[in-house]
């Protein structure tokens, strides 16, 4: 990300004047808004969905949306970034619900079972098996988990990406956190033991 992208996507009244040339179908402009918030949205959508083809129909599905409705754009609000994280999630958030009722009855590919001594092997597994807890998680939560703890979202900004007051958002994460931590617990990814000991 360039200095200037840096200093307009910080920025809300920079954001209200990108915005502007967006409107006016300024292709530099958006050449800048992609620069700087298109990875963003890719790790958004890879983390809920899975999947990178997804993750990136995610990002152009979010960005071809902020340039068709430039003229929308209310100043003053909470920034690009945050409209870009509240499309992409609710982007997400629709393509699971899909997934639950479009299934294609096949079932998924067996997991290698051969003994693993790498250990570079073993943490990817590991890496997995966390991720596949997240995945497990009710959408909503896995979206506050994502926002969070791998975009690093204040909960202000995670609970304007969600559509939520505050409050409700908290709420939400806190369940998240929990379900995690059981699903994590059972995984044999945590030790119930130096949980309690913490």
């Amino acid at each position: 990300m360039n200095r200037q992208t840096a200093m307009i996507g910080n920025d809300a009244l920079g954001d209200d004047a990108l915005m502007a040339r967006l409107a006016a179908w300024d292709a530099q402009a958006f050449a800048l808004v992609v620069d700087g918030h298109a990875l963003t949205i890719r790790r958004i959508g890879y983390r809920m969905l899975g999947d990178a083809a997804e993750a990136e129909d995610i990002a152009q599905e979010a960005l071809a949306r902020l340039w068709e409705h430039a003229a929308r754009w209310r100043p003053g609000g909470p920034g690009i970034g945050a409209w870009l994280h509240r499309v992409a999630v609710n982007a997400c958030l629709d393509r699971i619900r899909k997934r639950r009722f479009a299934g294609d009855g096949t079932l998924p590919d067996r997991a290698d079972e051969a003994p693993i001594a790498d250990v570079l092997i073993d943490a990817e597994q590991q890496r997995a098996a966390v991720a596949a807890c997240v995945a497990a998680l009710a959408d909503r939560q896995r979206a506050a988990i994502v926002l969070t703890y791998y975009e690093g979202l204040s909960n202000i900004m995670a609970a304007d990406a969600l559509d939520m007051n505050i409050k409700a958002f908290e709420s939400l994460l806190h369940r998240a956190r929990r379900t995690l931590q059981d699903s994590l617990q059972r995984a044999g990814l945590i030790d119930p033991s130096a949980m309690r000991a913490a």
